[in-house]
């Protein structure tokens, strides 16, 4: 099994201002195509402190490593330092990378979301990689993530805005993780079911478990008291997501069917 470490960055996480949603998508993520996320490890935007939680995590020999967030062009982004630090070698001007955030500046200022399309010394520093890094295409924000390989260990670095983190992990990762897990995938949807009472709910879910033996499905409350309410989590892990979508609509009909037929309402969470 492939086990995998992540390590989450920034001051606003461990400051309570911000959830940090992005490393369950990852765990979600590669325990549906088969791994094992071994630590989840939030530090500050501290270059000490990054440097010292990549070499653990090099140290451990955990197969795949991923960071997320310090990836921008202000200077308490310092994921990559901090990566660099870690494993000894220098940052330096990625070419590939330089014309990844080229091209995404020119598209921004083509739309008017920013004054031009300059590469200023704050948009070069988001192409300053580790050497010996391949950079991963953002088809959503400026900064490229990061793919290098020491030793045992391949680190990803991610971006921390969510949707430019799961664009780059679904998009520019993909060859690699296929090469490394084999070509699979995964998804989910969530509901939340008006019903006070898991126990009316159960005959229900066990029915469409058994009906869709690839598809998981949990329920757990949401809440307690007057206005209870259950979540239902739909997952499949699959080859291609075309495969995935296929079979969560299936099952997503079923449970519809059954709630509909007990008089339970719900509305969707997340699909």
């Amino acid at each position: 099994m492939i086990i995998t470490e992540i390590i989450v960055t920034g001051n606003e996480i461990l400051e309570g201002e911000i959830l940090d949603t992005n490393s369950n998508w990852i765990c979600k993520q590669i325990t549906g195509i088969g791994g094992q996320v071994r630590k989840i490890v939030v530090v500050r935007d501290d270059l000490d402190e990054i440097a010292t939680a990549v070499r653990q995590a090099v140290d451990s020999e955990a197969d795949i490593v991923f960071t997320i967030g310090g990836m921008g062009p202000t200077a308490d982004d310092k994921t990559l330092q901090g990566i660099a630090s870690a494993i000894g070698v220098d940052l330096e001007l990625n070419q590939e990378a330089l014309e990844l955030v080229r091209k995404a500046y020119a598209k921004f200022a083509a739309k008017g979301e920013v004054d031009d399309d300059r590469i200023t010394p704050p948009r070069e520093k988001m192409a300053m990689l580790p050497a010996g890094s391949r950079p991963l295409a953002n088809s959503v924000g400026a900064a490229p993530g990061v793919l290098l390989k020491y030793g045992k260990t391949t680190l990803v670095a991610l971006p921390g805005v969510p949707s430019e983190l799961k664009a780059i992990f679904n998009e520019s990762l993909q060859p690699f993780l296929v090469e490394e897990f084999g070509a699979g995938t995964f998804d989910e949807i969530m509901i939340d079911v008006n019903c006070n009472d898991e126990s009316k709910l159960a005959p229900i879910l066990k029915g469409v478990a058994e009906r869709n033996p690839n598809v998981y499905v949990k329920s757990r409350p949401k809440r307690f008291g007057a206005e209870v309410k259950i979540r239902v989590t739909l997952s499949c892990a699959g080859t291609t997501r075309e495969e995935v979508k296929s079979l969560l609509d299936i099952a997503m009909n079923d449970l519809d069917q059954g709630l509909t037929s007990a008089g339970i309402s719900w509305e969707i969470t997340k699909a």
